[in-house]
């Protein structure tokens, strides 16, 4: 069994390789004609150097803090969105690839909240990701992260080059930076999120003001009833950790409350559970 495993990953790995790059490099030849003692990354490396000059740099972490800090001085709203594989799946199902697909490759959106498919949780998505002030994308380059941003973008008609992007690990870095007690100082927090609650009780230990937490959020279908919830509370800054949804949220509340609102992640867990600090 084991032999069969390694000698299937092994002829796959020769045929993705064939696919992806000899074949590629072997449809350019001119007919009748060999490259002698040049690999396909020999050829990659060279064609790269042409575009280097088109190479765009993502905001940094600490350039997104300090325009968070602004908005929140300037009492604007400001929102702080992040793609990941999950939301990837979301906004490509039935768009760039099939919900099939996407279940094969996808089996853990439910727990990211979304239960596919869904047209109208896409959309939203599509519009809440158009409207953010800043969205957070993965630099990997995988057929599920950054394989699918382009095509995603495009084939919701959104232009890369009016977006403000930064690395979807943006939170993480805010926080082990250092930057994220000073952002948060002096500040209404409200939480949103299954893991509200902790995040709150670590934040009040640390002196920050949490004035409100909502929990749980129950996937996309429960988006509605939060941006409802959030309207009773006097708040600064919201941080919703909510999966999928918190993308939607984070954009949402900002412009409907004139807020700033980050899409906290799983760092709301790491912080609930004492394994990051502020």
């Amino acid at each position: 069994m084991e032999d069969e495993k390694r000698l299937s990953f092994e002829d796959g790995y020769r045929h993705g390789r064939y696919e992806g790059g000899e074949l590629i490099l072997a449809n350019l030849l001119p007919e009748n004609t060999y490259l002698p003692d040049i690999s396909v990354e020999d050829v990659i490396t060279a064609g790269f150097e042409q575009f280097r000059h088109q190479l765009q740099s993502f905001i940094e972490p600490e350039a997104v803090c300090a325009e968070l800090h602004k908005a929140l001085e300037e009492r604007r709203p400001m929102s702080l969105v992040r793609l990941g594989d999950g939301e990837m799946f979301a906004l490509a199902h039935d768009k760039v690839v099939s919900t099939e697909l996407v279940r094969r490759h996808g089996d853990f959106l439910a727990y990211a909240g979304l239960e596919i498919p869904d047209h109208n949780c896409r959309e939203q998505l599509a519009e809440a990701v158009r409207k953010a002030s800043f969205v957070g994308v993965p630099t990997f380059r995988s057929p599920n992260f950054h394989g699918l941003l382009l095509p995603v973008l495009r084939a919701h008609g959104i232009h890369m080059g009016d977006m403000r992007l930064t690395v979807s690990t943006v939170n993480y870095a805010i926080a082990l930076q250092g930057h994220l007690y000073g952002l948060l100082r002096r500040r209404r927090v409200l939480t949103v999120g299954n893991a509200a609650v902790g995040l709150a009780s670590m934040l009040r230990k640390r002196g920050i003001t949490v004035t409100g937490t909502i929990a749980p959020v129950r996937g996309t279908t429960d988006i509605p009833r939060i941006l409802d919830e959030v309207s009773r509370y006097e708040f600064d800054i919201a941080l919703v950790a909510a999966g999928i949804p918190a993308v939607i949220l984070a954009q949402q509340i900002a412009e409907r409350y004139n807020k700033v609102a980050i899409d906290f992640g799983h760092l709301a867990n790491k912080i609930a559970d004492g394994v990051i600090a502020i």
